[in-house]
Formats: structure tokens, sequence, C-alpha cells
């Protein structure tokens, strides 16, 4: 579903690797958490994948699409819930589903559908046609999340995703990662959450000054660190960083 093979990238006026020569293989319906420190190469890792930044060497395929050679078909096998929420605020909420729908090819009894399903998930209906710079910090996620799931997609990619969501919103959010991959598809969410990735990941990935240094379910990884819990392991191979 997502291959990476020595993905490099270093910003410019810096000798610094952000990643560095990262290589990952994440299988159809597994939920894989990417954790790190502050400033350890998880955004830029997903703004690669995602297409947003071009790496310095190395490659990123999607559903067997090369995000440089062929980016159009890899991007349409993504769907991507950023930190930021920078979302396009002066149109509403079905304004901005519909303009996610209409990019990849949604038909309208589809994105109905699924929109409708979502909205009463994460109980944003009654806002759907209010604009969207009139929501709060959490439904702006929300709608985030609304569309970046509005064409299915075989790769999910989030990151930070339970920012600003109350605590059912949170849990809903959790449920649609499992229902994703149940359904063979694929999701890649970066954390700071601990307790989250140890209760719903399949498999887990800690990348530290841009390199991978552990990876594996959490059984393997706890005994190849041979500490007890997910955050002794975090906080013993990031040198103890905050989390």
């Amino acid at each position: 579903m997502l291959k990476i093979e020595n993905l490099t990238k270093s910003y410019a006026k810096s000798n610094i690797k952000a990643v560095d020569d990262l290589s990952l293989e994440l299988n159809k319906g597994e939920i894989f958490g990417f954790l790190g420190p502050n400033g350890a190469g998880k955004t830029t890792t997903i703004k690669m994948i995602t297409g947003i930044l071009e790496s310095d060497s190395g490659s990123i395929s999607i559903s067997g699409f090369d995000i440089k050679k062929d980016s159009i078909n890899a991007k349409r096998n993504i769907g991507y819930v950023s930190d930021s929420h920078v979302i396009y605020d002066k149109l509403t909420g079905r304004e901005y589903v519909d303009f996610m729908a209409n990019i990849y090819g949604v038909d309208m009894q589809t994105r109905q559908e699924r929109a409708n399903k979502l909205l009463e998930k994460f109980e944003l209906k009654d806002a759907f046609d209010s604009q969207i710079k009139t929501y709060s910090h959490g439904m702006k996620q929300k709608i985030s999340i609304i569309g970046a799931l509005i064409h299915n997609p075989n790769l999910w990619v989030l990151d930070e995703p339970m920012t600003g969501l109350d605590p059912q919103s949170a849990f809903q959010l959790k449920e649609l990662m499992r229902e994703h991959c149940n359904d063979g598809k694929t999701v890649f969410f970066s954390t700071h959450v601990l307790e989250v990735a140890e209760k719903i990941c399949d498999r887990i990935g800690i990348i530290v000054k841009g390199k991978l240094v552990t990876v594996g379910n959490l059984d393997e990884i706890k005994a190849a660190q041979g500490d007890s819990s997910l955050e002794d392991i975090f906080l013993s191979v990031a040198g103890g960083a905050n989390a």
C-alpha cells in the first residue's frame, strides 16, 4: 500500500537531514503509528508522502504509483488531514466537501451518502451550511476529516489528528480509523498521544533526528527494547525527549 525506500530530505541552509535514509513498508489493513519528539522529521515525512514536499533522494509509492513519476495517480489514493487545518474558511462545510469530492471525481449520490454518515458521526449536520470561518478548532478538524474521506482513499494520512477533538469525537475518529483498515485500506498517522498509539496501532515506528530507530508491533518492540510500556520505550530511544 505504501512503500518508502531510502527517503532523505534536507532543508536549505542546513547540513542536518530532516529525514535520513528512511525505509518503510505498510500493508493493507493496518494502522501505523508514527512517533517521535518535536523536530524528529514526522511532518516532513508526511509532507513527502503526500507530495507537498519533494525528497532529495529515495522513492515513495502509494498503491503502486510513484509520487514523483506519477503524482496524480499516487495522490488519488491518498486522503490527508494536516495538523494545521489550512482549509478554505470562506466556504461552507458543504461547499468544502463538494470541492474535495469534485477533485476526486466522487459522484453526487456517493458523496452524499458518505458525507451524511460522517456528519452524523461527528454531530456536524447543523453547521454543514455555515462558513468554516465560524467553526471552532475542533469543528475544523472534523470537516477536514470528512473532506479527506469523501473519496474513500486507500491510504489515509493524518498528522496529529486528535488535536482539538473532544473525547467523544476522538473516540469516533479512532473507530473510523479501524473501520477504514477493516475495509482493507491503510492508516498512517503521527501522534504525541502515546496511549492512543498503544491502544489502536497494529505497528509503530519511532523516528529520532530523521532516522527511523525502531519499527514493529508493540510486543516486538517491547521484546527488542526490554521495556514494559510504550512510554518507557519512547523515552529510551528518543533520549528522554518529551512526548
